[in-house]
């Protein structure tokens, strides 16, 4: 009898384990990032077919927690909101820098871009949300995303460069819902 129990002990720990690896999986696979801001929530569909390698490292960054705390620290009306620097000033980053990935993809009203210095390649954790204005960086910055939805709260986004009263993401996650 305790032969019995002790292995459906087993098995059942297995099935647990089994299910939470799905949902990891799942959750990783997503298409989706969804930022919790101070203002609200924003969902962005990533473009994994445009820019796998920066789709790839912001997911790792989101899922490791990341970017849960770091403000807005570049907002300029009419143009972009800049987030991603841990030391919140513009010039940090997540000590990886990765390799350009630019395409043809129109920058519009809601286009999620990588933020770099002057040399192609040193984009790392940075990233902007462009409002209208953006068409330019066209096929000069990476483009590794879209606004799906919450442009209405990146609109509301403090600005300034710094802004006086900064917004933050207050949790970043994969996927359009958080999943335990």
């Amino acid at each position: 009898m305790k032969r019995f129990l002790k292995s459906k002990y087993h098995l059942l720990t297995i099935l647990l384990f089994i299910i939470m690896s799905i949902k990891t999986v799942k959750a990783s696979k997503s298409n989706f990032i969804t930022l919790k801001t101070s203002k609200g929530s924003i969902v962005i569909k990533t473009l994994p077919k445009i820019a796998p390698n920066h789709v790839k490292r912001i997911k790792e960054l989101v899922s490791s927690g990341f970017y849960n705390g770091i403000i807005f620290h570049r907002v300029i009306e009419g143009f972009m909101a800049q987030t991603g620097d841990p030391l919140g000033n513009g010039t940090g980053g997540s000590g990886k820098n990765l390799k350009a990935e630019f395409s043809d993809y129109k920058y519009k009203y809601g286009t999620v871009g990588m933020a770099r210095s002057m040399s192609p390649d040193s984009g790392d954790s940075q990233f902007f949300i462009c409002f209208d204005g953006c068409g330019h960086l066209t096929g000069q910055y990476t483009v590794w995303g879209q606004v799906e939805s919450g442009m209405d709260i990146v609109e509301k986004i403090e600005i300034g460069e710094p802004p006086s009263n900064p917004d933050k993401i207050t949790e970043a996650f994969v996927g359009k819902k958080k999943t335990k």
